[in-house]
């Protein structure tokens, strides 16, 4: 069977929207924080899942390891400390970002729109700025997912929006309003 791709016809979609960044203050010190953050958001096991892949196992055991890896909802894609090469143009701040994220969390949206992988991962960071002070910050997922218009995407936002509010709650940290009443 020969499938034949259908001319684009050059169609652009410009979807202007507004997202939200929470940036919170952290009662910690940099280096505590981040140590915290990195236990509560453990890193993706990715030979774990990479074997699943393989396996082709089925929905169910990808998540119940997903839940496994994730004790708090979230896991760490990715991550990059920044902090060395900005020291190179003489920067004295300190910050990493990190891809965190659940992909059982994203697939309830991805089925509905798979550009929906733009924004899941979240993007979060941790930083230090000129006064010492540790900050944490990370866009609202309801603020960037409610943009694609469709109200299955934008009840997953809802559902990160609420674990973020419960992962913030559990690292004792100050939990925006706005998580809590979405």
């Amino acid at each position: 069977m020969t499938t034949i791709a259908k001319p684009s016809d050059g169609t652009i979609e410009a979807v202007p929207h507004e997202v939200i960044r929470f940036t919170i203050q952290i009662d910690d010190t940099y280096d505590n924080f981040r140590k915290r953050y990195e236990e509560a958001v453990p890193v993706f096991q990715s030979d774990r899942f990479a074997d699943l892949v393989k396996e082709g196992a089925d929905w169910r055991t990808v998540l119940e390891a997903t839940a496994e890896n994730a004790p708090h909802d979230f896991i760490i894609y990715w991550s990059g400390d920044f902090t060395p090469l900005m020291r190179l143009a003489g920067d004295r701040g300190r910050c990493v970002e990190y891809l965190m994220g659940n992909h059982t969390i994203a697939q309830t949206m991805y089925r509905y729109n798979p550009a929906v992988m733009l924004y899941a991962p979240l993007r979060t960071a941790i930083f230090e700025d000129a006064d010492g002070v540790t900050w944490f910050t990370v866009d609202q997922p309801s603020t960037a997912f409610g943009s694609f218009n469709t109200p299955q995407i934008t009840k997953g936002g809802l559902t990160l929006d609420h674990a973020l509010a419960a992962l913030l709650d559990h690292m004792g940290v100050s939990v925006p309003s706005a998580l809590q009443n979405s």
